[in-house]
């Protein structure tokens, strides 16, 4: 290539879009655009891989996994189960984590007599990242009583936060009439998963749910989920998303892998405006 792109020590980094023939521009290494920017370029490495085994530790085995146990053809001891977490009362909560594994070994647990742990291999859909636990273990000794508990959190942990609202959120209860009047606290709503712990809390109060992405928001505003539409959303410190939930490129805190428009303040406004609520932006 024969031009030289050259300018004053002043001007910042730029990025050249070269054709490499198949463009369909008459001749290869030829120049197509000169780019401020280019979002995406550089990102951060991609996870781990998912350990090929996990263990259950100390567990009480029920007679059928004890007969499970018993049976000598490894292809026989193939488990699928659904993970669910045992709060302080005892109650059970379903986790929406499958497992799907072969018990490749088992043995005394030194957690007590009569325990065992369980060797299985790869068979964990998408484990939970570790900060994810204390936010089970709050949930484990009560719903919490104080708003804003979320805001600390980084982007993936504030979607842990609204999927163990969703798993704890009460079936069967009935929503508030319609044309009631609710009050989001914007001060943290920093990000799109801040908005959904923010708009759970709104409705349902604290540690409360009403969706976690665009599809579950949708189907939280036709009811059913604590508030009848039409209802009246007064959204506090809406200076904050205006700074934050900007056009754009984002990769999603549950889904690091791939890259999407970023959604922005005016898509859920609309998405509000469809479903017949109406928001006051203060």
């Amino acid at each position: 290539m024969d031009q030289a792109w050259t300018w004053g020590q002043d001007v910042p980094l730029r990025w050249l879009l070269i054709d490499d023939g198949s463009s369909g521009v008459d001749d290869s290494d030829v120049p197509l655009a000169l780019c401020a920017e280019i979002d995406g370029l550089f990102v951060e490495p991609a996870p781990p891989p998912v350990p090929e085994q996990f263990t259950l530790i100390g567990c009480r085995p029920e007679p059928p996994l004890q007969a499970l146990l018993e049976r000598r053809s490894a292809r026989r001891r193939h488990l699928r189960a659904v993970i669910h977490a045992v709060d302080r009362s005892g109650r059970t909560v379903a986790m929406a984590k499958m497992v799907s594994a072969t018990v490749t070994g088992a043995g005394p647990s030194r957690l007590g007599t009569g325990l065992i742990d369980l060797i299985l291999d790869d068979g964990l859909y998408e484990p939970l990242p570790s900060g994810a636990r204390a936010i089970w273990e709050l949930w484990h000794i009560g719903r919490p009583i104080r708003p804003n508990l979320w805001a600390g959190y980084d982007r993936a942990l504030r979607h842990q936060w609204s999927g163990a609202a969703l798993c704890h959120h009460p079936d069967g209860q009935p929503d508030r009439p319609a044309g009631g009047t609710y009050h989001l606290d914007g001060r943290f709503v920093t990000d799109i998963e801040g908005f959904y712990c923010a708009l759970g809390e709104a409705i349902n109060g604290p540690g409360g749910y009403f969706g976690w992405n665009l599809s579950a928001l949708d189907d939280c505003l036709r009811g059913q989920w604590g508030a009848a539409p039409p209802f009246r959303l007064i959204w506090r410190d809406a200076d904050v998303a205006r700074r934050h939930l900007v056009p754009g490129y984002d990769r999603p805190a549950y889904d690091q892998r791939s890259w999407g428009p970023a959604i922005t303040l005016q898509d859920l406004l609309g998405i509000f405006t469809d479903r017949g609520a109406e928001v006051e932006l203060r």
